[in-house]
């Protein structure tokens, strides 16, 4: 095993760690893509601190007994301990190189910690493309760019996958005859690309971009130089920004129905939200809660009308038409409200639920960079027919760009045709 740390199992855990004056414990799984983005953070961070720190690594479904005794449920779990002690954060999923770090220097006196960082030593890649945004648009684009002998490296600030990996059931991407889970689907195409030769830099922390150079850096420590950059960073959903939101953001109100649904069997909430997304989440939704209340500014819904069909039939769904929400409001556990004004009559009153959960659309991923690119009025790139943004060697793949329409198939149509494009530059 490389860098300075050490498989052990659970019969050598007092030794190895409760016994040692520092010690870090990483549980990993096998077929597992946030330990593989781990892997090589901990490993190199073990280099650094391993003279210090005892690092160990732990196979968790070999060693379940331990797990299930220190509550480690999930892959990769990253423990750290002082004087037998399991002391700060619990780290679990898309585990950044800055969270390992801030841990590791906490054990540590605060000199020794600066010496340490004065060690590090940067690091410079070469590469033909750099895709920035692990979605299906980006991935699409490095599966095509790998198979063309292009070398291409894939940097997301969170596990390969994008939004689709939130999204419960996906029934309209070809090729399946039943639905898919959105995770799968994403795994699929990610493990597609990896197996083609499409090097990932997932979990990491973008610290600046720089399109017309051609360079990205990571972490602090990695610069990335490249020939090409494709920009699939998507995007993210739209917040309301009104009292309360950002207070209760993730304790109360809620932007991923796969993600919190089932949290709310039997329970009454409002969805605020009138498109496709916000229809469908909610007919999601309705399969745990006893209670939706649709919020919508239009005195009509604005999704297809199939979803339209299937949400003015269910029982459990109530309309909230010419509304909009003006404050949240927060009671207690699960105990909800939300001010909303009628916009005919400008009365405003509050409505009270267990959860709120907000659906009105989304904003293009750009603040990572500082070039000025030719944007249409809502924000996003403008492309040309071979996805080429206003800048030289930059092109744009998915959600990211100005479109009629954001499915999955477009997107990986977007990341086909730039891959393609590209290619022809180094055939």
């Amino acid at each position: 095993m490389a860098g300075k740390m050490k498989e052990i199992n659970q019969d050598q855990y007092q030794q190895e760690v409760l016994d040692k004056k520092l010690a870090v414990v990483d549980f990993y799984s096998t077929e597992c893509p946030p330990c593989e983005a781990l892997a090589s953070k901990y490993e190199d961070l073990s280099n650094l601190y391993g003279g210090d720190i005892s690092f160990v690594k732990i196979f968790r479904q070999g060693n379940k007994e331990l797990a299930q005794k220190l509550d480690v449920s999930g892959s990769p779990t990253v423990l750290f301990y002082k004087d037998g002690e399991m002391v700060g954060d619990k780290l679990s999923g898309g585990i950044k190189r800055s969270e390992l770090m801030k841990n590791l220097d906490e054990l540590l006196p605060e000199q020794r910690s600066k010496e340490i960082h004065k060690s590090i030593k940067q690091k410079e890649t070469e590469t033909d493309v750099v895709i920035l945004g692990g979605g299906p648009a980006g991935l699409t684009a490095g599966i095509y760019l790998a198979q063309a002998h292009v070398r291409t490296i894939m940097v997301d600030t969170a596990l390969p996958g994008g939004y689709v990996a939130t999204t419960h059931l996906v029934s309209n991407y070809p090729g399946f005859i039943e639905a898919q889970n959105g995770y799968m689907l994403s795994h699929y195409m990610s493990e597609q690309a990896k197996a083609n030769g499409v090097e990932f830099r997932a979990a990491v922390e973008v610290n600046k971009v720089d399109l017309t150079n051609k360079t990205v850096k990571i972490d602090g420590v990695e610069t990335i130089k490249a020939k090409k950059i494709i920009i699939a960073t998507g995007s993210r959903p739209r917040p309301l920004g009104i009292p309360g939101e950002k207070e209760y953001q993730g304790n109360g109100i809620s932007y991923c129905a796969t993600c919190d649904a089932k949290y709310f069997q039997d329970k009454e909430v409002i969805l605020v939200g009138g498109g496709n997304s916000a229809i469908e989440e909610a007919l999601f939704i309705s399969k745990f809660a006893s209670k939706i209340t649709i919020v919508h500014q239009f005195d009509e819904l604005q999704a297809n009308k199939v979803a339209q069909e299937k949400a003015k039939a269910d029982p459990k769904i109530e309309f909230k038409l010419s509304h909009e929400p003006r404050e949240f409001k927060k009671y207690g556990n699960m105990d909800m409200g939300m001010v909303v004004e009628d916009l005919k009559t400008g009365e405003r009153k509050e409505l009270r639920s267990h959860g709120i959960f907000v659906f009105v659309g989304f904003i293009p991923n750009l603040e990572n960079f500082s070039e000025k690119m030719d944007l249409d009025q809502w924000g996003y790139l403008k492309t040309n027919d071979e996805m080429m943004t206003s800048l030289d060697g930059v092109y744009a793949a998915g959600d990211i760009r100005t479109k009629a329409y954001r499915q999955i198939t477009t997107a990986v149509a977007d990341g086909t045709i730039a891959a393609i494009g590209i290619s022809k530059d180094f055939a």
